[in-house]
């Protein structure tokens, strides 16, 4: 079986710290997936906040999720504070792509818990359409400002 491999692209928009909560647990006894999905959205959140942003306010119209990827590297726990890095990948006229690296230090090391991407349409919830990516986004998408 072959498994996803995703690239980092160069474009860095944000680190963000995000705390393991003992909610973020499984019956492993650590991290589960959906959790994993949980903090990316966070992270887009809170990245999204820094720039006076959100998923319905994003520069003149909203966005909403087409796909996500995840290729998890290593186990994260309860007690790991999860540095996520949020890069820019493809742009096109109505999407773009975010990728996402998610590392925790652990014992003196830094050690990479996944990777992750999601691809992102610009969309009218109203219209309930896709529309064309505002200026000011792209702007804050291709670290301009």
């Amino acid at each position: 079986m072959s498994r996803i491999k995703l690239e980092m692209p160069s474009t860095q928009l944000a680190q963000l710290s995000i705390p393991v909560r003992i909610s973020d647990i499984n019956y492993g006894n650590h991290v589960g997936n959906d959790a994993f999905v949980a903090i990316l959205h966070e992270a887009r959140l809170q990245w999204l906040a820094q720039h006076q942003l959100s998923e319905l306010a994003f520069a003149g119209c909203g966005i909403i999720m087409s796909d996500l990827a995840i290729e998890f590297k290593k186990e994260a726990f309860y007690g790991d504070v999860i540095s996520v890095q949020i890069f820019c990948g493809e742009i096109s006229r109505v999407s773009f792509s975010l990728y996402y690296r998610l590392l925790t230090n652990r014992n003196n090391e830094q050690i990479i818990l996944a990777h992750a991407k999601t691809g992102m349409i610009t969309y009218d919830y109203a219209a309930k359409k896709a529309v064309s990516i505002p200026a000011a986004a792209l702007d804050i998408l291709q670290k301009n400002n």
